[in-house]
């Protein structure tokens, strides 16, 4: 497990292949309870190459110094994220003006 947030990732390998590649990543909230937007990509073994990219929002807690993932949300498609990103850029307007 990881003792900082910037050490937490979404990559994940079964053997010598990786399964889960993290393209970027950024860290929304730190401390007790951290907050980190990752986009990835997964394999897809029919096609012999990584998928589209996706994207999740996990939530993990430090407990005896180390993060634990405690929950997650993965944002299915690129027309959920754009769903997403719009509703939140209407909300913020309106409490701006």
């Amino acid at each position: 497990m990881a003792e900082k947030p910037e050490d937490l990732t979404v990559d994940y390998y079964e053997g010598d292949l990786q399964t889960v590649r993290e393209l970027d990543k950024v860290i929304l909230s730190k401390g007790a309870w951290t907050t980190i937007l990752f986009r990835y990509q997964e394999w897809d073994a029919r096609k012999g190459d990584y998928g589209p990219e996706k994207y999740t929002i996990r939530r993990y807690q430090k407990r005896d110094g180390q993060y634990h993932q405690r929950s997650r949300f993965n944002i299915s498609s690129r027309e959920q994220a754009r769903g997403i990103v719009e509703a939140l850029q209407r909300w913020l307007a309106a409490e701006e003006s």
